[in-house]
């Protein structure tokens, strides 16, 4: 069985037991989190819009960290003019327990 959720303005297919990496939450690590549901799969049956409603997925915050630096370099030929900067965008890591109805 697997569902896809919303975090973060972005959508996610999850399984239970899986990790995932999500925009920071705003959650003590250890916390349970719960997500709607927007599509859900199980052996025969798949459930989009209304029908899966009434699906919850749960997750645990397993820990808050920061992702890799990305390199901002801007540069206009001829007038001298350079700019570097970097960025480290903030997660959290979140391990799915289970979905349910």
């Amino acid at each position: 069985m697997y569902a896809v959720i919303k975090t973060g303005g972005k959508q996610y297919v999850v399984e239970p037991g899986q990790v995932l990496k999500v925009e920071k939450l705003n959650l003590p690590e250890g916390s349970e989190v719960e997500f709607e549901a927007l599509m859900v799969r199980d052996e025969e049956n798949v459930k989009v819009g209304e029908e899966a409603k009434p699906y919850k997925v749960k997750a645990t915050v397993v820990r808050h960290g920061k992702g890799k630096k990305i390199i901002v370099f801007k540069y206009k030929a001829k007038k001298h003019y350079q700019r570097k900067y970097g960025h480290r965008q903030h997660f959290t890591e979140i391990q799915i327990n289970e979905i349910v109805s």
